[in-house]
Order: C-alpha cells, then sequence, then structure tokens
C-alpha cells in the first residue's frame, strides 16, 4: 500500500527528501493529485502530498507579480487576479475537463510542472515565459533556488526555463513566482464557417501573418465543432474557424472588421462576443470535445509546423480513425482515438517523422502509459543531457521514478 508524507512547511519538505535519500526510497511528487493521468505512471511506494504547501504568499499588483505555494489550486489564483482584473496570460490548461476531476483543482505547482499553456501561447508564450523564479528541494536533499519576484532578473543560470516541463523527476518546488498580466478590456472571435482543413490553415496563416496581433487561431472540423457548447459553432453545421483579438474596445472593432474582410473570400463569416468568446476558447484549451461519449477515448497532443498540420491531421485519421482538431494556427493537434493497446504510438510518430514534430499522450489508461512512451523519444544526444541533468539533480532518482522515461 501507498503510504504519504505530508509537510507542512518547506522545512519538512526537506527533512522528507533527506530520509528518501538515505533509506533510498521512491517518492510520488504530487499536489492535488490531478494530474497523476498525466505521463507514466510514477514507480514509488510512497506519496510525497504537498496539499499542504498551499495559498498565495505575497501578490503585487503593482509589480504584475505572484507568488505562492505550489499546491495552490488554480480556481483560488483565478480568483485573486480577477479581483484585480489580471489574468495569467498564457492561459494554463485545466485539465479536469479532459481527466474527469474537479473544475480548478489542478495547481500552480502542477501548470509549471507540465508547461501547460493554451491558445495565447501563440501570443503570449508559453508558462515557462512566465514563471520568474522558485524554491525548491532537490532530490540530493538541498534547497536552492532561482530567479525572483522581478520581471527581469537573469543573474547565474535560469533554472526557471528547467523545472518548467521536468514534471517533479528534478526537484520538488516549494514556493513559486510567475508573472500575471493586465486582463483584456474587450475580447471577440472572428469565425469562418465551412472551411475545409487546407484553407482553414491557410486563413489562419494569413491571419497570424497580418498586423492584427491574433491572440487564438483554431480550427475545428465539422464533427468538433458540433460538439461545442456555444451555440454559434455547434448550430453552424460545418467546420468553424476561428481567430480572437483583444484590447482596447476601438482596436478590437477595427481589428475584427478588418479580419472579417480577411476571411471573406474563404467563406461565411461570423463574430463571437466577449461570453461566447471565453466559453469558445475555455473548450478548445481544455480539449473539451473529446468528453461525454469520448471520455474513454485515448487523447494525444501533437506539435508539428504550423502549415505541416492539415496534412498530419489527415494522415493521422487516415491511419487510425478518431477526430482531430488544430490549436495555435495548426501547429498543435488535438487527436483522438477509440481505445488501443499500444494509443497508435508507432503510427503517430510515424506520420510527424517527416514534419520534425512530437507526440505526447495526455490521456490512456495506467497500463497503457506504462507500456508505450508517453513522451515524444529523445535522440540520443539529447537523451544522454537529459540523464545528467537527472543525476546532476537527483543522483538516486528518487523524485518521480518513471514518470517521464521507463526505469527507476
Amino acid at each position: 500500500m501507498t503510504e504519504n508524507l505530508k509537510p507542512d512547511t518547506a522545512d519538512q519538505v526537506l527533512d522528507a527528501i533527506k530520509w528518501a535519500v538515505s533509506d533510498a526510497i521512491p517518492l510520488d511528487v504530487r499536489g492535488t493529485g490531478t494530474k497523476a493521468g498525466f505521463g507514466r505512471p510514477v514507480q514509488a511506494g510512497r506519496v510525497l502530498d504537498l496539499s499542504n504547501l498551499a495559498g498565495i504568499t505575497d501578490y503585487d499588483p503593482g509589480e504584475l507579480v505572484l507568488t505562492a505555494g505550489p499546491a495552490t489550486p488554480m480556481a483560488e489564483i483565478d480568483r485573486a487576479l480577477a479581483e484585480t482584473n489580471q489574468e495569467l496570460a498564457f492561459e494554463p490548461l485545466d485539465l479536469s475537463v479532459l481527466y474527469g476531476t474537479d473544475a480548478g483543482a489542478g495547481t500552480l505547482g502542477g501548470v509549471i510542472a507540465a508547461n501547460l499553456s493554451g491558445p495565447r501561447r501563440i501570443k503570449a508564450g508559453a508558462a515557462r515565459d512566465h514563471f520568474l523564479g522558485f524554491q525548491a528541494v532537490s532530490g540530493r536533499g538541498e534547497v536552492f533556488k532561482s530567479g525572483g519576484k522581478v520581471m527581469k532578473n537573469v543573474t547565474g543560470f535560469d533554472l526557471s526555463k528547467l523545472m518548467a516541463g521536468s514534471f517533479g523527476t528534478l526537484a520538488v518546488m516549494t514556493e513559486i513566482s510567475v508573472k500575471v498580466l493586465p486582463r483584456p478590456e474587450k475580447t471577440r472571435t472572428v469565425l469562418l464557417m465551412g472551411a475545409d482543413d487546407d484553407q482553414a490553415i491557410q486563413a489562419l496563416s494569413d491571419a497570424l501573418g497580418s498586423s492584427h496581433e491574433v491572440a487564438g487561431a483554431a480550427h475545428l472540423p465539422a464533427a468538433i465543432a458540433q460538439r461545442s457548447a456555444v451555440g454559434y459553432v455547434s448550430g453552424a453545421g460545418a467546420a468553424v474557424t476561428a481567430v480572437r483579438v483583444e484590447g482596447p474596445g476601438p482596436s478590437v472593432e477595427h481589428r475584427c472588421k478588418s479580419l472579417q474582410d480577411l476571411f471573406a473570400p474563404f467563406g461565411a463569416v461570423e463574430e463571437l462576443h466577449s461570453h461566447n468568446s471565453a466559453a469558445f476558447w475555455r473548450e478548445v484549451r481544455d480539449a473539451a470535445a473529446f468528453t461525454g461519449d469520448w471520455q474513454d477515448s485515448q487523447v494525444w497532443r501533437v506539435s508539428v509546423p504550423p502549415t505541416a498540420g492539415p496534412a498530419v491531421g489527415q494522415r493521422l485519421r487516415a491511419r487510425l480513425g478518431g477526430e482531430v482538431y488544430y490549436d495555435w494556427g495548426g501547429g498543435l493537434i488535438w487527436f483522438a482515438l477509440d481505445a488501443r493497446d499500444d494509443a497508435g504510438a508507432a503510427d503517430v510518430r510515424q506520420v510527424i517523422r517527416d514534419c520534425g514534430g512530437h507526440a505526447t499522450l495526455v490521456r490512456a489508461a495506467p497500463d497503457v502509459r506504462q507500456a508505450v512512451e508517453v513522451f515524444q523519444p529523445q535522440p540520443v544526444p539529447l537523451a544522454d543531457l537529459s540523464r545528467r541533468v537527472k543525476e546532476a539533480f537527483d543522483p538516486e532518482g528518487i523524485l518521480n521514478p518513471g514518470r517521464m522515461t521507463a526505469g527507476v
């Protein structure tokens, strides 16, 4: 039976890791456990439960910086930011939609550890770009920190970039500082109806290449669009291509008009205002289409050059069936297929091999995630570098062993 260690302070985290190192006991590091299904199953007999390291410890709206414990729920952070009309501009995913857990229960530490970024990534950057600093305990049982609570901090190595996306395999963060930004005054979404994948990605490329500062660019084939809870989208009876613009009211209105003119040669055009825009982009962000009667499907997140998106999506469906939709102007493909023992891993990676993309299995049963490579296999030189980094931070391999690669 898995036993829990539940520290209340950073000092207790240090004590727990020192004990684990001395007895060579691997630890399953988690906050609220909402992302336990993301990555390979951890091979550990003890859980290091960080749920008591929660709460916002410092928030200065004027300085655009928020500091909190790693297990602080995203719902709490969103509420605090909403009170001052601010937000996390990288638009972090809420994986509770895919995994069927409580909405908003995911944590700040989980978002950073998984480097989860939503549709606005094409404009605002990834989670790692908004990660200012942290305090942590390494797998050696040593306390260290990197970065700080200011926007410009370049002293020493930028370990924040290393920790983002490490899935708790290098160190246990005990405090996290992130950059926040003002919420846009107005948000609208321009919809193009009925375009096929190739036409849609061309339209999105035109929009992204324009001067209109697009903050979201997605294409939903008809089978995905009809699953939307937004009536303008599900009622279209056709594929829906969407671009989002944000900012001061007059600017948004001008850019929407220009984008409508840009899209007019491709087909009929509609527009979503603030409330429906927010609902639509949450669905795109959280892969809401792959719930309900698709809850048992396996889900991949595939990154490719945007212009390769349509061809990759078509090949995935031709080989494996299932459904796809496109975010990041075609550069991110969400792909769901009926459950298979291997999740179609070999076929998925064969399809993306020529264009240089990478694929991550986001949802599948534990036995499937144990059997296949969940994350894109690295070239030998990069894998050797990753191994050396792991050994430098966690030489005994006690932190989340097996989470990213096979073996303890």
